[in-house]
């Protein structure tokens, strides 16, 4: 994996990229509707933003049926490694970073079913 210093800082200076990002090394492995629900943004936008992550090699996409999963690269250097991991420890408990978690375990929560006697 040849990331580099330049092209992580490049594509972490964009505010999406950045939520993206602190959400997969926070959560692992998320799908695109997970990561559009948890930023409340259209598909199209995330899924451009994923694209270009993916092409620079910082994350990978797994296909399961009709979804497209995402995850970090499992090659990213330990460098890139740490950098996300602070992005992750120094964002979780900011604006709009928090909010992101929130929903995203909002959606992630089962439905609770009522049952009628």
């Amino acid at each position: 994996m040849n990331v580099t210093c330049d092209t992580l800082f490049t594509l972490l200076a964009d505010a999406t990229r950045r939520r993206i990002m602190a959400l997969l090394t926070r959560e692992g492995e998320l799908c695109v509707c997970e990561i559009t629900g948890a930023l409340k943004l259209a598909q199209p936008r995330v899924s451009s933003h994923l694209a270009l992550l993916r092409k620079a090699g910082l994350v990978k996409a797994r296909k399961e049926g009709l979804w497209v999963h995402y995850s970090l690269h499992p090659d990213l250097p330990r460098w890139a490694l740490d950098v996300l991991e602070g992005l992750g420890n120094g964002s979780r408990d900011a604006p709009p970073y928090r909010e992101d978690i929130r929903r995203l375990a909002q959606i992630r929560r089962p439905a609770s079913v009522s049952v009628r006697t």
